[in-house]
């Protein structure tokens, strides 16, 4: 039997729903690919055996090591052969629901050859967890990642104790940007906008709706400006996904309509740490809560 062997990635930068259909076996893969590199930040690092006690033991969090061809490109893709995966050998390859949809043959063509394929995606805190766990059964890993959603749940609770010490009214209104071109939010209960308000703001975007099965949702400059005068805190994600600066946002259509814009509250924050299903979340609460709550008082 192969050893665990690296894992090869691409970034594919897409939010969608985890899939309903997820059919597991009992013995764990010997040898994986992953799609994107969340399944790798959770299954293990560049060259080392999966292992999901790493991410719970470290405080510090450190970036996967990407397998690269000779180009400086990612080098597995969905817009590779069929043959190349196969020279690979897999025994499981990691995808997200929109690269399976969008590249149906390759995957079927890599089933029918035996390779299985799982496209994983959590969208919430609660789907979070069913995936963490999903991940250790798939890698023989079920006490670590039990013991990954346990410490995330106690470190949680220091957070929503100071959430609780913190009155209402000065929670505030805070319009959290995924998307600069489109305008577009994040849907509640999606897993950034749960960041910012266990950091203690609220969301005024709460009438967002997700588009296409995301939880992406488009909210429209007509909308924003609607709100404009109780948005305290405008934050931006930034990363792959929304390539923004602040000066754009300062600068955009009618921003100084925006209360933020006008007080100068515009942040940026790291995708990593608000939009993917890490430990890393824990980092975002504290970063949001700081630009949010300055003073430290609670």
């Amino acid at each position: 039997m192969r050893t665990l062997h690296t894992l090869f990635l691409i970034f594919l930068l897409c939010t969608t729903h985890m899939p309903n259909r997820c059919t597991m076996t009992s013995a764990p893969p010997s040898f994986s690919k992953a799609l994107h590199p969340h399944h790798l930040a959770l299954c293990g690092t560049h060259g080392k055996p999966f292992n999901l006690k790493r991410m719970i033991k470290s405080s510090a969090y450190q970036e996967p090591k990407i397998t690269l061809s000779r180009s400086g490109k990612p080098a597995f893709g969905t817009r590779d052969g069929v043959e190349k995966f196969l020279a690979a050998k897999p025994d499981l390859i990691l995808i997200r629901p929109m690269q399976r949809r969008g590249y149906p043959k390759l995957w079927a063509a890599l089933e029918r050859n035996g390779i299985r394929v799982l496209a994983l995606q959590p969208n919430t805190i609660d789907e979070m967890y069913g995936y963490w766990r999903t991940l250790g059964r798939l890698t023989g890993r079920e006490m670590e990642s039990e013991r990954m959603v346990e410490e995330f749940k106690e470190r949680l609770v220091f957070c929503k104790q100071r959430l609780e010490r913190l009155p209402k009214k000065e929670r505030p209104g805070v319009f959290f940007e995924s998307i600069h071109r489109k305008l577009s939010t994040f849907s509640p209960g999606s897993m950034p906008i749960f960041v910012m308000e266990m950091a203690g703001g609220r969301n005024v975007a709460y009438d967002a709706r997700p588009r296409h099965g995301t939880n992406i949702a488009s909210y429209g400059l007509e909308r924003l400006l609607s709100k404009s005068a109780h948005i305290d805190v405008y934050l931006a994600q930034y990363g792959p996904m929304n390539k923004i600066e602040i000066k754009r946002i300062m600068n955009g259509p009618a921003s100084s309509r925006i209360k933020a814009v006008r007080d100068r509250n515009v942040f940026l924050v790291d995708e990593h740490i608000v939009a993917r299903p890490t430990m890393r979340l824990l980092t975002g609460i504290e970063v949001i809560h700081r630009l949010l709550h300055p003073t430290g008082n609670h």
